[in-house]
């Protein structure tokens, strides 16, 4: 029974609250400054992770290093090398832009149930990465880049996003890089 309790409240206090030796050995007397000792020390764990609690200007850093890393990720080494300067300058601040944008329209508390998808898709797809709620498992905004091959021009890579409030259906444009009169190999391609 003591240690249903025990494992009940730390769970509900994800671990910020435990159980004094007092509980362990019977409800014996704890000597006063050790009680006070654990106090310090618990209202020094609460007080920290108030601190650590996520804002708006870390929620966003975050998910650019992620978006950073993806995007990469997605483009493979044969990509990477061709459009890694024109992507850092032109795309990367205008997906900063998008979430920025996106993050505003949310409270603080609502960014903790926010994740990144985990990985781009390969071959032919279009996906980056989604920023989606993890509550309700919707997306919230959807990074793509396309392929686009206008008649007699070479290959573009159209990077866009599309969002939850049109659900999903109109693009809005990040940026344009030019590829090749060839065709760009898969994404993800070694």
């Amino acid at each position: 029974m003591k240690k249903s309790i025990v494992v009940l409240v730390s769970i509900f206090t994800f671990g910020m609250v435990t159980p004094t030796h007092a509980f362990w050995n019977g409800h014996q007397e704890v000597d006063k400054s050790e009680q006070q000792k654990h106090d310090q020390l618990q209202n020094q764990a609460y007080s920290s992770y108030q601190e650590t609690k996520l804002d708006k200007e870390s929620f966003i850093n975050s998910v650019m290093a992620e978006a950073e890393k993806q995007s990469f990720e997605k483009f493979g080494s044969k990509i990477s090398p061709v459009i890694e300067d024109e992507f850092r300058q032109v795309i990367l601040p205008n997906i900063q832009k998008a979430i920025e944008m996106t993050v505003a329209e949310y409270p603080e508390e609502k960014l903790e149930s926010f994740a990144v998808s985990e990985s781009p898709s390969g071959g032919l797809g279009e996906k980056i990465f989604h920023i989606y709620d993890t509550n309700s498992n919707e997306d919230i905004i959807r990074f793509h880049v396309r392929r686009d091959h206008p008649p007699m021009d070479g290959y573009y890579f159209n990077f866009h996003y599309h969002v939850q409030y049109d659900n999903y259906q109109k693009h809005y444009t990040l940026g344009t890089i030019y590829w090749d009169k060839n065709t760009p190999p898969k994404w993800m391609s070694v």
